[in-house]
């Protein structure tokens, strides 16, 4: 099992910078990627950004050039730095941890943290 804790979101004007945090505990030592999903009122869960193990990223085409994905392994956290946000970024983002373990891929979700951007 792993067990994920968010911090970070609140309250922003359009244009401002926020930064979540998400800690990882627990089964961690076959952790293989981690990354944000956010979900709007009466939206489908999206991707937001991901990183595997190697450091590779990937963001939606909608924060490419804002947000920046990024992870401290010695720590066990993911952090995504948000800049220039905007009215349409306001949602629950939710932190994802995949594991792989014998041949299958677990996905642990953390708590939700929510993000208001005010226009």
């Amino acid at each position: 099992q792993v067990q994920l804790v968010e911090s970070g979101g609140g309250l922003v004007q359009a244009g401002g910078s926020l930064r979540l945090s998400c800690a990882a505990s627990g089964s961690i030592f076959s952790i293989n990627a981690m990354g944000w999903y956010r979900q709007a009122p009466g939206k489908q869960r999206e991707l937001v950004a991901l990183i595997n193990s190697a450091g590779s990223t990937n963001y939606a085409d909608s924060v490419k050039g804002r947000f920046t994905i990024s992870r401290d392994n010695a720590k066990n956290t993911v952090y995504l730095q948000m800049n220039s946000l905007k009215p349409e970024d306001t949602a629950v983002y939710y932190c994802n941890v995949r594991r792989a373990e014998a041949g299958t891929t677990y996905y642990y979700w953390g708590q939700g943290t929510q993000v208001t951007v005010s226009s």
